[in-house]
């Protein structure tokens, strides 16, 4: 039987990476609006993050950013005009609206879908469903690119099998692979499809956050595995705890991870985590999942929000040993670093600890977790999906000089008015589409 692998897929930031605190119950995000930020330093910090896996021996792949500003939807919204006009009206009357339409948020492709392997799936295909992130508007004019990029990375009908995001709406409020993961004891082994939503759209009596908002449903989540015909004993939901999101974990990876055989995670992560181990473990089936939960007393949930220790990378580097990918700042934080140390000393999978600096996303509310898709794929599977998206030395030298050529190396909120930088960024989608060969992914009509 020939190898399955788990191939990661990484969000290539974007040229119009900014600071405009659009994302309510991201702390991060918030606390660095109006900064100015780096996008060439953004784009070039994730593209070494994609070749250091690359070297480990590990499939990497890149996804492409969208095109912003997204004067499509600022016309949509009524303002008319040439798109330098169009921009400047936006500027005038609502800068926000603005900002959200030049985001560059795109590249956390952990929020680009839900993804679930042919092993799982009663057709035997891979299904890929985009998610609709309703409840924020900079992201939920995301999906239908999302989707034509998806299609553009696997395009086999043979293997993949695309499904259109769930319907817009705050019932089905889904925010993709960030609240989805997989265990399992071999890769292309039938896996433990676990979904774990913040809130119950149609029932008030359950419990829920009060400060922040929930973004992932019980019914989206139950919707996708639906419709990807998933097996009902091997497909577990659970519900995140209201008051971690009320501090800010306003995703399940920013207070959880797992890979395979093991689930990293901390003690306040779900509601019932009692039960919730109980039912992973029954769905499992087999004596060697490990649950490594970190109590509060040792990492406090505030400081996990804060140095992203769960919104890192397990990745299983041989048949019984996984390394963890963590932001920089879990090194600089002394009681996370300690702890980190101690987790691969101790009896379990995880053995090694690899360091990235990514400090450009860490500033907007994204590690390590949130910049990359996990694709489960065959080896027949991996040979269907498009090669040019698939990192090696010569597309990562050659994408590296893509970002010198066309990133800016400072931008401001000011700057997302320059009509300038939508040419900028246009014609580098443009060069990077021949690059990828991703065909008409923008199909958005230019004035």
């Amino acid at each position: 039987m020939s190898k399955t692998v788990e191939a990661n897929f990484d969000g290539l930031v974007g040229p119009t990476h900014n600071y405009a605190g659009l994302s309510l119950g991201n702390i991060a995000s918030t606390n660095n609006q109006s900064a100015p930020s780096n996008p060439r330093q953004a784009a070039l910090q994730g593209l070494a993050k994609m070749k250091a896996l690359h070297d480990m021996g590990l499939v990497q792949g890149v996804l492409a950013p969208q095109e912003r500003p997204d004067v499509h939807t600022l016309r949509k919204l009524g303002f008319t005009g040439s798109d330098a006009q169009v921009l400047a009206e936006a500027a005038k009357k609502a800068p926000k609206i603005l900002a959200a339409c030049s985001s560059a948020s795109s590249m956390w492709t952990a929020n680009a879908a839900t993804v679930s392997p042919s092993a799982d799936t009663e057709t035997g295909t891979v299904h890929f469903t985009p998610a609709n992130l309703c409840s924020k508007f900079h992201r939920s004019i995301e999906h239908e690119t999302t989707s034509n990029i998806l299609r553009a990375v696997f395009p086999d009908e043979k293997h993949f099998t695309h499904h259109p995001a769930l319907t817009s709406t705050s019932h089905f409020g889904d925010e993709g692979a960030a609240n989805h993961t997989r265990f399992c004891q071999n890769y292309g082994d039938e896996g433990v499809e676990f979904f774990v939503f913040g809130q119950y759209s149609f029932d008030d009596t359950k419990v829920a956050p009060s400060r922040f908002p929930a973004r992932q449903s019980l019914e989206a989540s139950q919707a996708i595995a639906r419709t990807h015909k998933l097996n009902e004993q091997r497909t577990i939901f659970a519900q995140q705890n209201p008051e971690v999101i009320d501090q800010g974990v306003f995703h399940n990876d920013v207070i959880a991870v797992g890979n395979r055989n093991v689930l990293f995670c901390h003690e306040k992560a779900f509601l019932d985590q009692a039960k919730v181990y109980n039912d992973l473990k029954t769905a499992y089936g087999h004596d060697d999942f490990y649950i490594i939960e970190v109590p509060e007393s040792r990492i406090r949930v505030e400081t996990a929000v804060k140095s992203y220790l769960f919104n890192s990378q397990l990745l299983s580097t041989s048949d019984n040993e996984m390394s963890i990918v963590v932001p920089s700042d879990c090194q600089s934080d002394r009681q996370v670093s300690a702890y980190l140390d101690d987790l691969v000393a101790a009896d379990n999978p995880i053995t090694d600890v690899k360091v990235f600096d990514l400090r450009q996303s860490m500033n907007n509310g994204g590690g390590p977790a949130c910049l990359r898709l996990r694709v489960v794929l065959t080896q027949e599977e991996l040979k269907a999906a498009n090669p040019s998206c698939l990192m090696n030395d010569k597309l990562y030298s050659t994408l590296c000089q893509w970002v010198e050529k066309h990133y800016r190396d400072r931008l401001t909120e000011a700057d997302l008015a320059d009509p300038q930088l939508l040419i900028e960024s246009r014609t580098a989608l443009d060069e990077l589409t021949r690059l990828l060969q991703l065909g008409s992914v923008y199909q958005f009509q230019r004035v």
